[in-house]
C-alpha cells in the first residue's frame, strides 16, 4: 500500500497558493480515482482510499505535516519506500518536476517536519515555484499563481499525476527519466 500526501496549509484562503500544489495534485488525482473518505481524527488529515493507496492532505498547516505522515504510516503499517510526498520547491523553477528519495529539507518546513517523524528515506517529487525576487520566502509561498502559472499547472499537474501512478509500479531511475520537467 502506498501514502500518497500532497503538502499545503488548510482553508480556502490557501487553496491556489505556491505552498499548496501538493493539495492540487492530490486534488486532481482523487478527482479520477474511485476513492473512499476515511474518517479517522487521529490522521489529521483529509484522507481518501482507493484499491491499494492512501491519499492525504495534511491538516495541520505546514509546518506540523509530519505528525499526520506518521499517524496514517503507522495505522496503515507503510515503509517509507511506500511513502510519497509531494512538494512545492523554491530551489528548482517554475514548472520543473523533479523526484527523489532522501536528501535534506532545504528550508522547507513541511519537509523538516517530516524529517523529524519519519526519517528522510521516504521519495519527494518536487514541484518548482520559483524564487521570490525579493526575498520575502514567506510571502511569496503563500501568494497565489499568477494567471500565466495556472495556465502553465493544468498541463503540469496531470503530468504529475502520471509520474506518481508510475511511481507506484516502475523503479525511481524509470520515472526521473521519463517524468523529470526542467
Amino acid at each position: 500500500m502506498f501514502l500518497i500526501a500532497g503538502l499545503g496549509n488548510p482553508g480556502e484562503k490557501y487553496k491556489n497558493t505556491r505552498h499548496n500544489v501538493g493539495f492540487l495534485v492530490i486534488d486532481e488525482i482523487a478527482k479520477n480515482a474511485n476513492t473512499t473518505t476515511i474518517n479517522n481524527s487521529n490522521f489529521k488529515s483529509i484522507t481518501q482510499k482507493t484499491n491499494n493507496t492512501i491519499l492525504a492532505k495534511p491538516q495541520t498547516f505546514m509546518n506540523l505535516s509530519g505528525e499526520s505522515i506518521l499517524s496514517i504510516a503507522d495505522y496503515y503499517g507503510i515503509d517509507n519506500n511506500e511513502i510519497i510526498i509531494i512538494h512545492d520547491d523554491l530551489d528548482l523553477p517554475f514548472g520543473a518536476v523533479k523526484f527523489k528519495i532522501g536528501g535534506g529539507h532545504g528550508g522547507h518546513n513541511g519537509l523538516r517536519s517530516i524529517d523529524s517523524h519519519i526519517g528522510q528515506d521516504y521519495i519527494r517529487v518536487r514541484v518548482g515555484i520559483g524564487k521570490p525576487i525579493n526575498k520575502e520566502v514567506a510571502n511569496y509561498v503563500l501568494s497565489d499563481f499568477s494567471k500565466e502559472e495556472s495556465n502553465k499547472l493544468e498541463d503540469i499537474i496531470p503530468h504529475i499525476v502520471k509520474a506518481v501512478t508510475a511511481l507506484q509500479k516502475e523503479t525511481l531511475a524509470k520515472v526521473q527519466s521519463t517524468f523529470t520537467l526542467k
